[in-house]
């Protein structure tokens, strides 16, 4: 059996010759600085890459060294007190209004006292909260109101107070979801009660705390202020007129008059009413001393001797 093989045409394969060698020269034409370049960029970028991670690690145990511990602020609870010598404390009245309005603060209390004797002193005390940061401005700004007599300060920490207020919230408040989620399963009457019941405890005490802690947070924000302002001068009283104290004494003296009648009706009430003791007393000391009269022998009576003159 013959097989024929036919043979490529040499036309064809001077052609793919020329194209083979057309791609092979526009292949080798590129330049080799190029080459170059991209192998100094890759091999810089592999060089960056390997140097990065030693450099980032550095940095990084450098900064972990030289970085402090941050520390919370502690959490306070400021009180100040004042004693100002001022020339009107009702002048001053007014100006503490306008530098609490000015620091963005309230006036929770007003005691007023005015003078009710001679050389008495007109005193007020003023209860004071501002912002804890605008504190030490306020001061300085009631202190300008006269002379201060005396200045204090003091600050309570109640960080570890809060901290474990937040903890305990934190934990009902995982208690209660757990709970909620048991009370949404099926199960007995019983069993729903009982969970209902440890939740409505568990709600109970949350909002306990949670009232506790905004308590002390809110201290912590607003710092409170005793502002106790005293005249310099005191104040005497001016002399009343004659018809002003002739009127006041016969006020006291029909005063006086209506509680002695009164006494005199309430001791005749109580006499009234111990009267039957007092009637057995005198029966028994009158019995007495009868029984002592009769009870003496009866001496004889000498006879009378007649004389005759």
């Amino acid at each position: 059996m013959k097989v024929s093989i036919k043979l490529p045409n040499k036309s064809a394969l001077v052609m793919s010759a020329l194209l083979g060698g057309v791609i092979f020269t526009s292949c080798a034409s590129v330049p080799q600085q190029s080459k170059q370049q991209l192998s100094q960029s890759t091999g810089g970028r592999a060089l960056n890459n390997q140097a990065a991670p030693a450099d980032s690690a550095g940095s990084v145990a450098l900064k972990s060294e030289a970085a402090p511990v941050p520390q919370s602020r502690p959490q306070l609870i400021k009180k100040a007190a004042m004693t100002v010598i001022v020339n009107s404390v009702d002048q001053s009245i007014n100006a503490v209004s306008k530098i609490i309005n000015n620091k963005q603060g309230d006036l929770i209390g007003l005691n007023e006292r005015q003078p009710t004797q001679d050389n008495a002193r007109h005193t007020a005390s003023i209860m004071l909260r501002v912002p804890q940061n605008q504190l030490d401005s306020t001061l300085d700004e009631l202190a300008k109101l006269g002379t201060v007599e005396n200045r204090n300060i003091t600050a309570e920490d109640v960080s570890n107070q809060l901290v474990d207020f937040q903890a305990r919230l934190t934990n009902l408040r995982r208690t209660e979801a757990n709970l909620q989620k048991i009370m949404d399963r099926s199960g007995s009457v019983r069993d729903v009660l009982s969970v209902a019941k440890e939740l409505s405890n568990v709600r109970q005490s949350i909002e306990q705390i949670n009232a506790q802690l905004k308590n002390l947070q809110n201290q912590v924000a607003y710092s409170s202020i005793t502002l106790n302002l005293e005249a310099a001068v005191s104040s005497s009283s001016p002399q009343r007129g004659l018809g002003l104290q002739i009127q006041e004494t016969w006020n006291n003296s029909s005063h006086s008059v209506g509680e002695f009648t009164v006494g005199l009706l309430k001791l005749a009430i109580w006499l009234m009413v111990y009267s039957p003791y007092f009637l057995i007393l005198a029966a028994a000391i009158y019995g007495l001393n009868r029984w002592r009269r009769n009870s003496q022998p009866v001496r004889p009576i000498p006879p009378v001797e007649n004389y005759d003159g």
